[in-house]
Order: C-alpha cells, then structure tokens, then sequence
C-alpha cells in the first residue's frame, strides 16, 4: 500500500475483539483506506495506549482513530481525552443482551472526551470515509458516486 496522507488506527481493548475489528477493516480496504490495528487496554496496559495516542498526537496525517472495547469501554474515553483527534467507538456484541452493556459504557464518557458512537462495523467505515474527505476532492466524488449508485438501486 503506498503511503497515504490518513492513518486510521483501529485499537481493540484485547485480542478478542479482532474478529469485529476485521469487518472494520474491510470496509476501509474497498476504499483504499490505511489503517494499522492496536491491542491495548485502558485498564490494563495504559502506558501502552497513552504511547500510541502521544505518537500519533505527533503526526501530520489525518487521525481518526476507532476503539473497540465492550464491557467496561474505558479504552473510548481514554483515547478521546488524550488525542487531538476524533475518537469513533464501535462496541463489539455477540447479541442483544450483550449489546445492551456494551453500549451503555461506551455511551456514559465523562465531560471533556467526545467519543462518537457507531454500531455496525461498516457504517464506522463509512463515518470514517466521510471524515477524511472534507478536505479530498477526490474521496469526496468517490462517495457521491456510491450514493448515486444507491440510489439508482431503488428505481424500478
């Protein structure tokens, strides 16, 4: 992949959230979007998280970084209050018991960490997608095209 002017980084509270964090990525591939996947717990490891926000707060690409963590989510918040960048959290579920505690944490953050909230795994491809073409012309044409295309889908 050549380099590209965006990093996307993926960071997943523990390895079992890799499943959920590969539909993400996925959806990032179709569009030619680099991202770099992060195992690091906000409980566990927070240096490690806090070494990974400090690096990218450091970085000329455009960040939006995507979290993954159920139970408790304090991996959103922690990026969130210490990144300059958007923090999009995409809690893992396996059903909708599962679902309901998992969104419950990651939608209570305390004042001072924005963390933006998306189910489905694609639509935080297509948030993140949307994001990074403000300021790309070409992104920008790319998705108008898609949603024509959409569109056009529901035409008999």
């Amino acid at each position: 992949m050549q380099e590209q002017d965006h990093l996307i980084p993926i960071i997943m509270g523990s390895k079992s959230d890799q499943e959920w964090a590969n539909k993400i990525a996925t959806e990032l591939e179709k569009w030619n979007i680099q991202y770099k996947f992060f195992t690091a717990s906000a409980h566990k490891v927070p240096e490690l998280l806090l070494e990974i926000i400090n690096t990218y707060n450091k970085s000329d690409k455009k960040i939006c970084y995507i979290t993954i963590a159920g139970r408790s989510n304090g991996l959103s918040g922690v990026t969130a209050a210490n990144s300059i960048h958007p923090v999009i959290a995409c809690p893992p579920f396996k059903d909708k018991l599962d679902m309901q505690v998992n969104i419950n944490s990651t939608l209570q953050m305390p004042s001072n960490t924005p963390v933006l909230t998306i189910l489905d795994p694609k639509n935080v491809a297509e948030a993140i997608i949307r994001i990074l073409a403000l300021d790309n012309k070409e992104l920008k044409e790319k998705i108008s095209s898609n949603i024509k295309k959409i569109k056009e889908s529901f035409k008999n």
